[in-house]
């Protein structure tokens, strides 16, 4: 039987060029006209649906990936790596607003900086649920499971992984990008080492999860207001990037 993950990797690239596009060019064309204010996370829900569209018929095959989804590594181990990667982000966030309050000129880039601001409860709902559940499957998908898988067909392993993760990387915010691309690799390890795209995409929901009940508890804004908090995150943090850096490097070698 063929697997849900190999389906998704016959979808054609220029078909999933075409719905990016073509997304992106709704969007901007629905904001310009000013007919309706949509943002981002439309592209994502488009592309998700693109994705079902085209593989509904491998729903069903769905089960059996499942089921061999911790054949190759351990829940234990992919919570180590989300939780690391969640450590390396906070680490990046504090450098990037650091960098941005320095800026003598900083109403140039405050937008840089996410805020927390909703502007009514069916728009956080929806960003929410964006977050952590639609992202990760069109992300995931996107990137893991169409971009890496192409080109590794025409580029050696380690650049598909680097160049898969760097465009990864291109859709997130200042403080972010970094950290987006040290993840986007680690989840592009995920993926090669397993070859069931349901792990990284579990990896990222559980990332995102944890991430925004981070977020959202952290009222108060501890996480970054408070000197000794920062110092502690930022020392877990350094210690978070020489791990990963040696997760990445080892398994890169071992991945052909």
């Amino acid at each position: 039987m063929i697997s849900f993950n190999e389906n998704l990797k016959k979808i054609s690239l220029i078909e999933v060029l075409f719905v990016i596009i073509l997304s992106y060019l709704l969007i901007f064309s629905l904001n310009f006209f000013q007919i309706v204010a949509l943002d981002n996370d439309i592209i994502n829900l488009l592309i998700l649906l693109f994705f079902f569209i085209k593989l509904r018929g491998s729903i069903s095959d769905l089960k059996s990936d499942a089921s061999s989804i911790f054949s190759a590594i351990s829940f234990r181990e992919i919570l180590v790596l989300v939780l690391l990667n969640i450590l390396f982000s906070y680490g990046m966030l504090y450098l990037s607003n650091y960098l941005v309050h320095s800026v003598p000129i900083d109403g140039y880039l405050s937008f840089l900086i996410p805020s927390k601001s909703i502007n009514n409860n069916f728009v956080g709902i929806f960003s929410l649920i964006s977050v952590v559940l639609i992202s990760p499957l069109a992300e995931e998908s996107l990137f893991r499971g169409i971009f890496l898988n192409k080109l590794k067909l025409v580029v050696p392993v380690t650049f598909a992984v680097m160049i898969s993760s760097l465009l990864f990387a291109s859709l997130h915010s200042f403080g972010g990008i970094i950290s987006a691309f040290v993840f986007g690799m680690c989840m592009a390890i995920l993926y090669l080492k397993t070859d069931n795209i349901l792990v990284p995409i579990l990896a990222h929901f559980i990332n995102n999860l944890l991430s925004e009940v981070i977020y959202h508890l952290d009222y108060s804004d501890l996480l970054f207001a408070n000197d000794i908090v920062m110092v502690f995150v930022s020392g877990l943090a350094i210690v978070s990037f020489i791990v990963l850096f040696k997760f990445i490097k080892i398994n890169l070698k071992n991945i052909y």
